[in-house]
C-alpha cells in the first residue's frame, strides 16, 4: 500500500520561506516522477513542479519559478519543495503525487498516488 506523507507547511508572511517535504513509503522512489500541485479556496487542482525519477529534470509552473525549487533524496524516500518569496496568491493546499514512470508530468491526470496535502498560508 503506498503511502505519501506532506509535512512542513504552515503560516508565513509575504516575502518568508517553507520547506515542504513528501515522505514515500511502500514504494521506493528511484524509479518513479514526483510533482507538487495545489488548490486554493474555490479554484481547480493546479500543478506547481515535477521532477523525474533520478532527480535530473525538473520543470516548474511559470506562477513559481525562481521562487520554488523541487528536490529529491532517494535514499531517504523523500521529495521536497523550497518555497522562498512566498505570496499572499500562494495560499493553498498542497499535494504531494507519485507517477508510475521515469519522466516527470505536469498534469494531475498522470499521477496515481496521492498524499492527503498539507495547508501553505501565507499572510500579506
Amino acid at each position: 500500500q503506498v503511502s505519501l506523507v506532506e509535512s512542513g507547511g504552515g503560516l508565513v508572511q509575504a516575502g518568508g520561506s517553507l520547506r515542504l517535504s513528501c515522505a514515500a513509503s511502500g514504494r521506493t522512489l528511484n524509479t518513479l516522477a514526483m510533482g507538487w500541485f495545489r488548490q486554493a479556496p474555490g479554484k481547480e487542482r493546479e500543478f506547481v513542479a515535477a521532477i523525474n525519477w533520478n532527480g535530473g529534470l525538473k520543470n516548474h509552473a511559470d506562477s513559481v519559478k525562481g521562487r520554488f525549487t523541487i528536490s529529491r533524496d532517494n535514499a531517504k524516500n523523500t521529495v521536497y519543495l523550497q518555497m522562498n518569496s512566498l505570496q499572499s496568491e500562494d495560499t493553498a493546499i498542497y499535494y504531494c503525487a507519485m507517477r508510475d514512470g521515469y519522466s516527470s508530468r505536469s498534469s494531475a491526470s498522470d499521477y496515481n498516488y496521492w498524499g492527503q496535502g498539507s495547508q501553505v498560508t501565507v499572510s500579506s
